[in-house]
C-alpha cells in the first residue's frame, strides 16, 4: 500500500465553470503533474474521474468531446458517485470483499416486506397505548396507510445507515415524562432494529443504503491497497455523506489522485470560518453553505489554506461571489457587516450586480410568465444557453407551460409524477370503476379516456363512449356498475322505447350506433373480467391481483391493430410498463382487502416519476438544485426564492424529534439548508442571473428567502431598488402578453324571433320559467335545445318529493274514505308499494323510510281532519288545453289534488317536501301554479270536475321531522284574497304576458327575474353568456327571494 503524505485537494469558485475548468485543469496539467493530454487518443483511457450525479457525468463526457476537437480519443471512465442514488450501489462489484456482501433489496421488495410489518403494529397499536396510559386511540389500518408509513420507516433506515449510526443507541435517548410515548415509537421502531433484520437474513439482502456505503468504503479501501496507475480524480462532491467522505480523503492521498472542490470561499474570514468548524455549533451553523465543505477538509486532514483554486474567475464575478458569501456569513458575526459594508465600494458592487435582476411578482403566474420571458431573451443570442433552477415543482410546471408559447419545449429534468400521466389515470380510472361501483364519473372517465381502445380506433371508442353516456349515465337516479354496463345498456333502451315521455336523443340515436355502444360496453365488460373476479374478497395477494390487473390494462388498452404501442408509448408508458414489472416480480407476499387495492397502487405508483429524455430544446433547461450542480449556462434563473420552497422548512422527522436525533449522530435538518444554500451560493456564479419570487404561494402571502434577505439587506437599498427595476422589465412584458385589445362586454341577450316561430302552448310549469327566464323558454322551445340530464345519482330531494307524490296518489285512489279503520294500513301499504317500485339503495331507503313512517300518522290525522268537508278526493288530475283570452295561445296542466266539497266549490292542493316555492311567491303570482289551476278549473279544464269554483288554494308542506301542515296562498302581509280573486288576477296577469311576446318587437331576455341575485347555475345560462354580460353591469332586475 502507497499514498501521497499530503492530500492533493482544488477548488474550482464560483464564477468560473466548473466542468470545463476540471477538464482544462486535467488536460494541460495543472490536476495531476505527471500527467497532460497531449493529443495521444489513449492517454485519457487510463483516468477515473468520479462526479455527483449521472447529470454531471454526462455533461463532462460531453466537455472532453469538444475538448478533443474532433479529434478521435478514448474518454475518461466518468462514474456517479451515487451520492443521491440510494437504490442502485454506484460502483461495480471490485475485490474479494465485495463477494461478501448480500445483495441490496429492491425499493419495490423492502416496501412490501415492510408494509406487513407496519400494518400489524398499527393493528396493535390501540391495545398497546392502552396498557401504558389506560386510554385509547384509533389508528387508521388500511393497507395503503402501511404502504405510506412503510416509505418513511425505509427513509428513516436509509439515513440511519448512510450516517453510519447504531440503532442499539435508540433505547437510551428517552426518559422522563416522555419516556412512556418514546416506549409506543420504540416498539414501532423494533420494526428494523428486530424483525427486518431477522427478514432480510432469511432473504439473503441487504438494505439498499448500507449496502452502497459497503461498496463505496470497499472502493476507498481498493484504492488505498491498490493505487490504480491511471490519474483518480472526485470533482464536485461536498462529502455529505461518511462513506463518500472517505473516498475522497482515499483518493486525495493517492500518488496521481485529486479531489476537486465546488466553491470553497477562500474569502471568508478566519472568524466566521471558525464559527462553522467548531465542535458543538449550533443547529443553525449547519445552515452555512460551507460547513460542508468545512467539515469534509477537516475529514481529508488539511487546512483552508492548503487549496489550490484552478482558475480565477473575472474580477466582477470575483466580487459578486465575494458579496454573496459576505451575505450569507454566520450569524453569530453578523456585527462584522458595518465594517466590511462599509470599507466596499458601491461602483465595484454594482459592476458586481451588474447582471444580476430581481425579479418579484405578485403572484406565482406572473413569475411564471416573466420566467418565461427571461429564458426566451436569453437564448436569442446564438449559442447560449439558459436554464431555471428551482425546487418549486409547481412553479417548473408553470414556467414549461409558457414557455411552449414561444414554441419552446424545455428540458424538464424533474419530469412529471407517474400518477398524472395518461397512462396511470388509465391504470387508476380503471381501478375505480372495477372496485367501487356506483361512481357514474369513474365509468364515464374511464369510457372517455384517450387510451382506452378496446380493440377498436380511438373514434368508434369516443363515439361509443358518447352514446353510453346518454344511454346509461345520464338522467335519473342509480348507483351504475361497470360490471352491469352492457345489461344496463340494453335495459335503458327498452325502457325508453316502451316509456311515454322519451329524451331528447331517443330519436337521434342510429342503429348503427345503437350497435356501436353496445359492441363496446361488452368488451369493456369482458375486458375487466379478470378484476371482477376479485370483487368482495376480504383477503387477495398482491401477486395474483397485480397480474389480472395488468391483463385487465392490455385489454382495454389493446388497439384495433390488436398492439399496445399506444398504451405503452412514450416515457409515460415505459414508466408504468416498468412499474408494473416490478411488481409483477416481486417475490414479496402481501395481501389486502380487493376493495383496497386502488389505494394500495396509488400508494405504490406515488413516489415514481417520469424524467423524459432531453427537450426539443437544448438551449432551455428545468433543473432541481441537485440536477443543476456542475452545470454551465449564459443565464440562470433561480425561482421560487421563498421560505418553504428554497430553502425547504427544517420539519423535524416524524419518528425522531431533533433531540433524539442528535441522540444518535444524525444531524439535524439545518445540514439539507447547508446544503441548498451552497447550491443556491454557486448559482449566483453564473454570468448572468435572475433572482424570482412571488409575493404570495397560494392564497397565503410568502416570505422572502432568508438568502435573499441577507443579499438585499447587506448591499443596501439603492442597490436592490436597481435589481428591481431590472425585473420590472420583465414583469411588464409578462402583463403584456395577455393584454389583448379592449373590447366591450357581451350584450345582454334579448331575441326576437318571429311571431310564427314562438310557442302556442305552454304548460302551467312553463309560466314561471317565461317570467323569470325568458331565455330559457326561447332556447328549449324554439331553437329546440334540450339541457343534458345530469349524470345519474342518488335520489335526492326531488326524488323523495316525486316518491311521497307518488305514494299519496295511490292513497287516494284505493281509499275513499281517509276516516275507514284499515286507511292507516292502507297507507303504510301505497308506501311499501312505492318504495319497492323505486328499488332504493338499502343505505337511502333506511332514511327515507323511517321518515314516511312518521309522516303517515300525521298524513292521516291531516286528511280526517277535513274529511268530514270533502265530498270527493281527485289525485292528479290533468287540465285541457285553454285558450288564454284573445292571445290564441293554450294552457294546459295537472294538479297535485282538488278535493270537491260538499257544496260544490274545490280546494287545489300541491305537495312539497321542500320549502320552495314559498307562501309569498305563490300569493304574489311570482309562482302561479296554484292560482293558474284555479283558473282554469273555472273554465271546466278539468274535464272530470267540470267547472267549478276555487275556495281553497294551499300548499300541503310534508316536513322531515313528520309535520303535516297546511298552508294557504290567499293571505300575504295581511292581505286576503279570496280564491276566485287570486286565480283571475293571474289568469289576467297570463293573458298580458302572453300579449307581451306577441309583439314581434318583444325579445326572450336572459335572466329577465332571477330566483336570487348573482344565479348562474339555469340549463341555458353558458348559452347566454350569463357571467359575461352581469360582469360588464348589465345586471338587469333584481334577485328576490
Amino acid at each position: 500500500m502507497s499514498g501521497r503524505a499530503s492530500p492533493r485537494v482544488f477548488s474550482i469558485p464560483p464564477g468560473s465553470p466548473f466542468l470545463p475548468t476540471l477538464a482544462g485543469a486535467l488536460l494541460d496539467g495543472r490536476l495531476i503533474p505527471d500527467f497532460s493530454y497531449s493529443g495521444d487518443p489513449l492517454a485519457l483511457a487510463d483516468v477515473t474521474i468520479y462526479v455527483p450525479t449521472r447529470r454531471a457525468a454526462r455533461a463532462l463526457r460531453g466537455v472532453f468531446v469538444d475538448a478533443a476537437g474532433g479529434a478521435s480519443a478514448i474518454l475518461p471512465v466518468i462514474k456517479p458517485l451515487g451520492e443521491f442514488d440510494e437504490d442502485e450501489a454506484a460502483f461495480e462489484d471490485e475485490g474479494g470483499g465485495a463477494l461478501d456482501l448480500a445483495p441490496p433489496v429492491s425499493a419495490t421488495d423492502r416496501l412490501l416486506l415492510l408494509a406487513p410489518l407496519v400494518r400489524a403494529w398499527k393493528r396493535r397499536l390501540p391495545a398497546h397505548v392502552a396498557a401504558l396510559f389506560e386510554e385509547e386511540i384509533v389508528v387508521p389500518a388500511s393497507s395503503a396507510d402501511a404502504i405510506w408509513l412503510a416509505r418513511d420507516l425505509a427513509g428513516l433506515m436509509d439515513e440511519i445507515e448512510t450516517e453510519g449510526s447504531d440503532w442499539s443507541r435508540l433505547a437510551g435517548l428517552v426518559s422522563g415524562e416522555l419516556s412512556g410515548w418514546w416506549q409506543v415509537t420504540l416498539d414501532f421502531l423494533s420494526i428494523v432494529t428486530s424483525a427486518w433484520p431477522e427478514m432480510l437474513k432469511e432473504c439473503g439482502q441487504s438494505n439498499p443504503a448500507a449496502h452502497r456505503s459497503a461498496l463505496i468504503r470497499l472502493e476507498a479501501e481498493r484504492l488505498r491497497r491498490n493505487p490504480p496507475a491511471g490519474p483518480v480524480i472526485a470533482a464536485g462532491s461536498t462529502g455529505s455523506i461518511p462513506a463518500t467522505a472517505e473516498l475522497l480523503a482515499a483518493i486525495a492521498r493517492l500518488p496521481r489522485g485529486a479531489v476537486v472542490l465546488p466553491g470553497l470561499d477562500a474569502t471568508l474570514d478566519e472568524r466566521a470560518y471558525e464559527t462553522i468548524t467548531e465542535i458543538g455549533a449550533r443547529a443553525s451553523v449547519l445552515g452555512h453553505p460551507q460547513y460542508g465543505l468545512a467539515k469534509l477538509i477537516g475529514k481529508i486532514g488539511i487546512v483552508r489554506g492548503d487549496i489550490e483554486e484552478l482558475a480565477t474567475p473575472p474580477q466582477a464575478m470575483v466580487r459578486r461571489a465575494a458579496i454573496v458569501g459576505e451575505a450569507m456569513r454566520p450569524a453569530e458575526t453578523t456585527d462584522a457587516w458595518a465594517d466590511k459594508r462599509g470599507e466596499a465600494d458601491d461602483g465595484e458592487i454594482a459592476q458586481a450586480l451588474a447582471d444580476v435582476t430581481l425579479l418579484e411578482a405578485a403572484h406565482e403566474r406572473d413569475e411564471a410568465a416573466a420566467i418565461a420571458i427571461a429564458l426566451r431573451q436569453a437564448v436569442a443570442v446564438p449559442g447560449h444557453r439558459a436554464a431555471l433552477v428551482t425546487g418549486d415543482r409547481n412553479l417548473a410546471r408553470r414556467v414549461a407551460s409558457e414557455l411552449r408559447r414561444f414554441g419552446i419545449q424545455a428540458d424538464d429534468s424533474g419530469g412529471m409524477p407517474l400518477a398524472n400521466t395518461p397512462p396511470a389515470a388509465l391504470l387508476r380510472t380503471m381501478l375505480d370503476a372495477a372496485f367501487r361501483p356506483g361512481d357514474p364519473v369513474a365509468v364515464l372517465s374511464l369510457l372517455k379516456h384517450p387510451l382506452l381502445r378496446l380493440g377498436r380506433e380511438r373514434t368508434a371508442v369516443r363515439r361509443a363512449a358518447e352514446t353510453i353516456e346518454l344511454v346509461v349515465l345520464r338522467g335519473g337516479v342509480g348507483r351504475p356498475d361497470i360490471a352491469e354496463l352492457a345489461e344496463g345498456f340494453d335495459g335503458r333502451m327498452t325502457d325508453v322505447a316502451g316509456g311515454s315521455r322519451k329524451p331528447f336523443w331517443f330519436d337521434r340515436i342510429t342503429v348503427r350506433r345503437i350497435e356501436e355502444a353496445r359492441d363496446i360496453a361488452t368488451r369493456l365488460v369482458a375486458g375487466l373480467a379478470p378484476l371482477f373476479a376479485f370483487r368482495g374478497d376480504a383477503s387477495v395477494e398482491l401477486s395474483a391481483i397485480v397480474r389480472a390487473t395488468v391483463e385487465a390494462l392490455e385489454n382495454i388498452g389493446r388497439d384495433e391493430h390488436g398492439g399496445l404501442g399506444t398504451l405503452y408509448d412514450g416515457d409515460a408508458g415505459a414508466k408504468l410498463a416498468e412499474a408494473l414489472r416490478s411488481l409483477v416480480a416481486t417475490q414479496a407476499s402481501f395481501t389486502f382487502a380487493a376493495d383496497e387495492w386502488p389505494d394500495v397502487m396509488d400508494a405504490l405508483v406515488a413516489p415514481e416519476a417520469v424524467k423524459p429524455a432531453q427537450g426539443a430544446d437544448r438551449a432551455i433547461a428545468i433543473w432541481g438544485a441537485l440536477e443543476a450542480r456542475l452545470q454551465t449556462v449564459d443565464t440562470l434563473v433561480i425561482g421560487g426564492l421563498n421560505e418553504g420552497s428554497w430553502p425547504r422548512k427544517a420539519e423535524a422527522d416524524r419518528f425522531m424529534s431533533r433531540v433524539m436525533k442528535s441522540g444518535i449522530d444524525l444531524e439535524p435538518p439545518e445540514r439539507r439548508i447547508g446544503l441548498a444554500a451552497h447550491d443556491f451560493q454557486m448559482a449566483m456564479g453564473a454570468k448572468n442571473v435572475v433572482l424570482s419570487r412571488s409575493a404570495r404561494s397560494g392564497d397565503a402571502p410568502a416570505v422572502p428567502s432568508r438568502w435573499l434577505q441577507r443579499l438585499l439587506t447587506y448591499v443596501g437599498r439603492d442597490h436592490a431598488a436597481v435589481l428591481r427595476k431590472r425585473g420590472e422589465k420583465l414583469l411588464h412584458w409578462a402583463r403584456a402578453l395577455d393584454a389583448g385589445q379592449k373590447t366591450d362586454f357581451a350584450a345582454r341577450p334579448e331575441p326576437k324571433p318571429p311571431l310564427a316561430a314562438r310557442p302556442r302552448r305552454f304548460s302551467i310549469t312553463e309560466i314561471e320559467t317565461l317570467r323569470r327566464d325568458p331565455y330559457a323558454v326561447y332556447a328549449r322551445r324554439i331553437l329546440g335545445l334540450s339541457a343534458i340530464d345530469p349524470l345519474v345519482r342518488d335520489p335526492g330531494a326531488a326524488e323523495r318529493g316525486t316518491l311521497f307524490h307518488d305514494i299519496l296518489h295511490l292513497f287516494s285512489s284505493t281509499i275513499v274514505d281517509p276516516r275507514a279503520p284499515n286507511a292507516l294500513d292502507a297507507l303504510i301499504a301505497a308506501g311499501r308499494h312505492c318504495f319497492a317500485e323505486a328499488a332504493l339503495p338499502a343505505d337511502v331507503e333506511a332514511v327515507w323510510w323511517p321518515r314516511f313512517a312518521r309522516l303517515a300518522v300525521n298524513i292521516l290525522e291531516w286528511e280526517r281532519s277535513r274529511a268530514d268537508a270533502v265530498a270527493s278526493r281527485h289525485a292528479e288530475e290533468g287540465a285541457s288545453a285553454m285558450e288564454v283570452g284573445l292571445t290564441g295561445i293554450t294552457l294546459s296542466g295537472r294538479a297535485d289534488r282538488v278535493d270537491v266539497l260538499a257544496g260544490g266549490m274545490a280546494d287545489i292542493l300541491d305537495y312539497k317536501t321542500g320549502s320552495s316555492p314559498s307562501k309569498a311567491q305563490a300569493h304574489t303570482l311570482i309562482s302561479p301554479q296554484l292560482a293558474l289551476e284555479g283558473a282554469l278549473l273555472r273554465r271546466g279544464a278539468f274535464r272530470e270536475l267540470g267547472k267549478r269554483e276555487p275556495s281553497q288554494l294551499a300548499f300541503v308542506r310534508l316536513k322531515p321531522n313528520g309535520e303535516v301542515f297546511e298552508e294557504s296562498i290567499l293571505e300575504h302581509n295581511r292581505k286576503p284574497k279570496s280564491a276566485i280573486e287570486l286565480s283571475e288576477e293571474a289568469w289576467e296577469r297570463l293573458e298580458q304576458l302572453l300579449l307581451h311576446y306577441n309583439d314581434p318587437t318583444t325579445g326572450y331576455l336572459s335572466r329577465a327575474l332571477p330566483f336570487r341575485e348573482g344565479e348562474t347555475d339555469g340549463d341555458y345560462d353558458h348559452l347566454a353568456r350569463v357571467l359575461e354580460w352581469s360582469a360588464g353591469g348589465d345586471g338587469g332586475a333584481e334577485g328576490e327571494e
